[in-house]
This record gives C-alpha cells, sequence and structure tokens, in this order.
C-alpha cells in the first residue's frame, strides 16, 4: 500500500494539463499507478482523484463506484478517459476537492454521461454513468483539463467560500490567484 503526497492549494501543479498515458512505453506500471492512486484516494476519504492531484501529469484518475452486494464500493481506474456525450439535464450539488480543502461550490453538472476509457490493462471501453459517479467524473476530468472545479462560478461566489474556508479551517486562500477563474 503506498500513499502519495496530494497535491494542495498548487495553481501551478493544478492546472497543468494532462498528457495521455502511453502504454507502449508507460511511465510507470499501470497497473501499480491505480493501485496507489486508490490508496490514496481511499486514505484521504475522497470520491476520486487524478493523477495530477499527486503530481503525475498523466490522463489518469481514480474513483469509488456503487457499493456491490457484499457492501464494497467499486473502484475504478480510468485511463485516457473521453467524454462522448452529457445529458441536457442538469443537477446543482455541493462540491468540494481533496486538493482545495474548504473550497466547497454548487455546481451544475450533467445528470447522465457516456464515456470512453482504458483500463489499466489497456482494454478500452465505452459506458453510461449517472447520478454522483457522473459527477465524480466530471470534477476529475476538471483536473485532467487543467482546469479548477469552480473555474466560470461569478467572483462573489468564490470570495464567500475562501471566506468560508479561512473561518472554519484557518486556510488563506487569498493572493492565491483563485479569483482569476471566476466569470466577472
Amino acid at each position: 500500500m503506498t500513499i502519495l503526497p496530494i497535491v494542495k492549494q498548487d495553481i501551478l501543479t493544478l492546472t497543468r494539463l494532462s498528457e495521455d498515458f502511453d502504454f507502449d512505453k508507460p511511465p510507470q506500471a499501470p497497473v501499480e499507478l491505480a493501485t496507489n492512486l486508490v490508496d490514496t484516494m481511499l486514505d484521504a476519504k475522497g470520491l476520486g482523484l487524478a493523477a495530477i492531484q499527486v503530481g503525475l501529469p498523466y490522463r489518469v484518475f481514480v474513483m469509488r463506484g456503487n457499493v456491490n452486494e457484499k457492501g464494497n464500493p467499486e473502484m475504478f481506474a480510468f485511463f485516457n478517459p473521453k467524454i462522448v456525450s452529457c445529458s441536457n439535464e442538469y443537477i446543482r450539488l455541493e462540491e468540494g476537492c481533496l486538493s482545495w480543502k474548504g473550497l466547497i461550490f454548487n455546481i451544475d453538472r450533467p445528470k447522465d454521461i457516456r464515456f470512453r476509457f482504458t483500463l489499466p490493462n489497456n482494454q478500452t471501453d465505452t459506458k453510461m454513468f449517472t447520478g454522483l459517479t457522473a459527477r465524480t467524473i466530471l470534477h476529475e476530468m476538471t483536473h485532467l483539463a487543467g482546469e479548477v472545479f469552480w473555474q466560470g462560478l461569478p467572483r462573489y461566489k468564490i470570495e464567500k467560500a475562501i471566506k468560508r474556508a479561512k473561518k472554519k479551517y484557518g486556510i488563506d486562500y487569498e493572493g492565491k490567484g483563485l479569483l482569476k477563474f471566476c466569470k466577472d
């Protein structure tokens, strides 16, 4: 079990565009990478974790899925994922992020997505996901695109979240460049 350090509050790292994972010349064993990301995500009590969040610039992320009949959540590892389509129905829910403790935003996301990905064994698949699973995929895809999950929200919402994080957790996000991702 390897727990990797999660990159926290680092705009330069967390807004880097991730590159495709090369299965022909893998930078590391894909199964090992997936296992380490899952272990790190579970240790941090997260729903998902992108490779860029541990400083690895690959289009890879892991996430928890639905609970199976034995009561254990299914774990997914997605390499070089692509969104094929999204539903026109959107749902607004609160979202947070392991890299941005205390920053909570109401985010509108499509209810359903059709998603293509490669598994650690280099098999490609396409599936439909819905609800919280679809939301988690879309959140992690923002990481792979070099974006922050609050990108495009109004300035006042970001300022309000920054104040809440400071009051509740003592984290000072002011002056960290977060407002450059807002919609003025």
